[in-house]
């Protein structure tokens, strides 16, 4: 009497397969922003200074004497005490933009990223959607609080909030956007750097000491093109994004000559989305190019 031994077949067809999605890649970069401690830190701040600055602003309207002013002017003002903390935003939003990509490059956990994700260009570009989202909204909802917060200071120095004026509300969102986009050049630098300290120092003299040399420059070369110059460098097409004008005066930057650019908030967003494409471009290159 024999025995016979079971075959133990294997079914090719049941075997539990896992297919790589942008879906979970995407989902995999949430959990690592959500899970470092320096994007709370960055996020945190930059919701304080937002809020910060805007109370203090408001505080401070009744130098404007807005009791004379009219409608337009005083909604002019209160976009201002809006967004008076945005430029520090984008500070914080650069360093972060930056630290997103750097840290991993530093501590060496990028290597695991890319064996998990071979083709890496997916990985990046996610890295990039979840940090735009983040500072959008993180932003936006610190705007909306600073505006109801001021909407609550502003009426005692005898300015009053129209909620229904629609260029008031495209002034927030758009300096939303200006914070996203920052973030986002940041995170290009980074990728294209790759050093921490090299990309915050690049980011954040984009971001503060660019304008104020190119402002030196208009100072002793009065022509219409360094204006146009000044005015689509990455820090004043974002400000473009969130200027309220009223009668064709901005609140926050100087009458240009004739003949040179000035940016509507539209041209202004294509100019950004410009300065992203290709600085990521770049960095996407340089990604797939280099061994690590």
């Amino acid at each position: 009497m024999t025995a016979t031994t079971p075959t133990r077949h294997r079914d090719r067809s049941a075997r539990p397969t896992s297919k790589l999605t942008f879906g979970g890649v995407l989902h995999s970069e949430v959990i690592k922003l959500r899970t470092l401690r320096s994007t709370w830190w960055c996020l945190s701040i930059m919701v304080v200074i937002i809020v910060g600055f805007g109370a203090l602003f408001a505080l401070s309207a009744g130098l404007f004497q807005a009791g004379q002013a009219s409608t337009e002017q005083q909604q002019q003002i209160v976009a201002q005490s809006v967004s008076v903390g945005v430029v520090f935003g984008q500070l914080v939003a650069s360093i972060l933009g930056v630290l997103v990509i750097t840290g991993e490059f530093g501590t060496g956990m990028i290597r695991s990223t890319f064996s998990t994700v071979p083709k890496r260009l997916p990985a990046v570009i996610a890295k990039l959607v979840v940090i735009a989202v983040t500072l959008f909204v993180v932003s936006l909802v610190a705007l909306v609080l600073t505006l109801l917060i001021n909407s609550a200071i502003l009426p005692s120095n005898d300015i009053t909030v129209d909620f229904g004026d629609g260029a008031l509300w495209r002034s927030v969102l758009g300096a939303a956007a200006s914070i996203a986009f920052t973030g986002m050049i940041a995170f290009s630098l980074g990728a294209i750097i790759r050093n921490g300290a090299g990309a915050i120092a690049a980011a954040v003299g984009l971001v503060f000491v660019l304008p104020i040399i190119v402002q030196i420059f208009t100072a002793f070369v009065d022509a219409a093109w360094v204006y146009t110059l000044a005015e689509i460098i990455p820090p004043n097409a974002a400000a473009r994004l969130y200027d309220y004008v009223v009668s064709g005066q901005s609140a926050m930057t100087l009458p240009s000559p004739d003949g040179a650019l000035v940016l509507e908030p539209w041209s202004a967003l294509l100019v950004l989305i410009a300065w992203v494409v290709v600085l990521f471009g770049l960095a996407l290159a340089l990604v797939k190019r280099r061994d690590v």
